[in-house]
């Protein structure tokens, strides 16, 4: 069963990739061709020769952006079906479809708002070369902090709603998250490279594009797998274990 809902995932995530592309493809893109073109111009205003192209803007664009945000949607929706597999039947009374959409709201605010708030991504000639190997360190160290941050949240929901009741409960344990994220955020270094001269505005679209297609790629898994799922027999009914 957790082979057939695996494909399931992985077949939500290359749908969600596809989407992705769409609007990566008209969003996204002609902001990195003014984020290129604006460190091109300051490159011949210091002299210096144009890097050499080793894959055409073109194929960029095209295939090889196709190619990553598909394969990327791919291994997510396999990775999403995988959790969901293990929560199903775990987490209370809760549909397949229900379950779904809040397993990809709790993986879009963990894995994207929270690290993006501290390190938002950047456009091309934005950034020094030298410190790529610390700043993504750091982004997937504040990954890491939030997933933990995000399962002692639960743990804390867990306990509290015996006592509390569930609404109160939750309401708990998201300050509980919001508090020691904030701590956390607080605490990390700050990193920012962008260069004075550097448009606001493209810096801002680019951003704005980028938390986009994690937003399509995400919500799209979420609805797709669970009513993938839902309309399927590979789930028993609400409130006993799944897989």
């Amino acid at each position: 069963m957790v082979g057939k809902l695996l494909v399931r995932g992985m077949l939500a995530g290359i749908a969600a990739g596809l989407l992705t592309f769409s609007f990566a493809k008209v969003v996204g893109e002609p902001q990195v061709d003014q984020a290129i073109s604006f460190e091109e111009k300051a490159d011949a205003a210091k002299g210096e020769a144009p890097e050499p192209e080793i894959v055409s803007r073109e194929t960029q664009a095209g295939l090889g952006l196709l190619t990553g945000v598909v394969t990327y949607g791919a291994a997510i929706g396999g990775l999403f079906s995988l959790v969901f597999a293990f929560a199903y039947g775990r987490v209370g009374v809760v549909s397949a479809r229900a379950l779904s959409a809040w397993l990809a709201l709790g993986a879009f605010i963990t894995i994207v708002i929270v690290p993006n708030i501290k390190y938002p991504a950047n456009p091309p000639s934005v950034g020094d070369p030298e410190t790529i190997g610390a700043r993504t360190g750091l982004f997937f160290l504040m990954i890491a902090i939030s997933l933990a941050a995000m399962v002692f949240s639960l743990k804390v929901r867990r306990r509290l709603a015996v006592q509390l009741g569930a609404w109160n409960g939750s309401i708990v344990a998201a300050v509980v998250f919001v508090v020691m994220i904030a701590a956390v955020q607080l605490s990390m270094p700050v990193i920012n490279e962008v260069p004075a001269a550097f448009p606001a505005v493209l810096l801002w679209k680019f951003r704005v594009a980028a938390i986009g297609m994690q937003v399509i790629m995400w919500t799209t898994i979420g609805l797709l797998f669970g009513a993938l799922v839902e309309r399927s027999a590979f789930v028993r009914p609400i409130g006993r274990a799944a897989v």
